[in-house]
């Protein structure tokens, strides 16, 4: 078997070979409990990769995700005293606005979509910084408790942000799967031109992808204010990384047009596991990120497309 007919099944085999390594390690790590909390523990950063898995499915890129996510945490704690649960739709609203600028710019000026949503990062990141006067803040419980205290219960023994982060994957996988935007979305990443010369409005449906993406990783930011009670400009940090090796090690690769959402599953599981494994071996927080970068790049070489790539510069 050659390595094309393998690579659709290397993000299982990557799993369950991780898994089985891991619990050599520590032989508790299959319990029950264990991986309850490991996947109540993955889910924010599942949910801030899923978003930058439809930039990627396109063929784009999404650098701004963990400063949206930054600059969330910051607002919605600042907000929650006057608006309450409202305070929710507004920080959403603020990632869909940021993500549209980003689209806007990567598709009608033509700036590449790596500096569009850096350049928006950016912006995301200073506005969190001026609002929270560069330091942390928090939320009041009570209020906290009022408007998001579901968020951090459980359902049937189960951590609610599972819920959230399912209920998000399932929208998102009829969205890929059924609708026209979905079958839009993989025609572009499978051959822009093509798409083009087929009469779709490309770059509408790159638009709203990049909306849609800002609006996701807002969600994560709430997900993380929620968690930790309060926010900063740099809560998030060191997250940008491993959400986009969940991407790409699911196998949807930064060419785009295969892969999706439900590959991103797979994805963010294989970097918990991974994480897991770091803490077991007593990895400091320092080396984590050299392990991710190491595995990014293989993960780019196993998935990425080659045959769409006239040169790689």
């Amino acid at each position: 078997m050659n390595i094309e007919r393998l690579r659709p099944y290397l993000p299982w085999i990557t799993l369950v070979f991780l898994t089985l390594a891991v619990t050599a390690i520590a032989p508790g790590f299959l319990a029950l409990n264990s991986l309850v909390q490991m996947t109540a523990d993955v889910s924010t950063l599942f949910v801030l990769s899923l978003g930058i898995t439809l930039v990627i499915y396109i063929g784009g890129i999404d650098l701004s995700a963990q400063s949206v996510a930054n600059m969330t945490t910051v607002l919605v704690t600042l907000s929650l005293p006057t608006l309450g649960i409202w305070s929710a739709l507004c920080v959403l609203l603020a990632g869909a606005v940021i993500g549209f600028v980003s689209g806007y710019a990567s598709t009608k000026l033509k700036v590449p979509s790596f500096i569009s949503t850096l350049a928006l990062g950016g912006v995301a990141l200073s506005v969190g910084q001026f609002a929270s006067g560069q330091q942390a803040v928090f939320m009041d419980p009570t209020a906290r408790d009022a408007a998001f205290g579901w968020i951090i219960g459980s359902t049937f023994g189960l951590p609610n942000e599972i819920f959230v982060a399912a209920a998000l994957l399932l929208v998102l996988l009829f969205i890929e799967r059924r609708t026209t935007l979905g079958r839009a979305l993989k025609a572009i990443g499978a051959g822009e031109p093509a798409a083009i010369a087929s009469g779709l409005r490309v770059d509408a449906y790159k638009i709203a992808v990049y909306a849609i993406a800002g609006l996701i990783s807002a969600l994560a930011g709430l997900l993380f204010s929620v968690k930790l009670a309060g926010g900063a400009p740099n809560i998030a940090e060191g997250f940008l990384l491993p959400a986009i090796v969940a991407v790409l090690i699911g196998g949807t690769p930064l060419t785009g047009g295969v892969g999706g959402v439900l590959n991103t599953l797979i994805g963010a599981l294989i970097v918990a596991v991974i994480r897991t494994a770091m803490v077991y071996l007593d990895v400091p927080p320092t080396a984590q990120q050299i392990v991710f970068g190491v595995v990014l790049i293989a993960a780019i070489a196993l998935t990425i497309d080659r045959s769409k790539l006239a040169m790689v510069k």
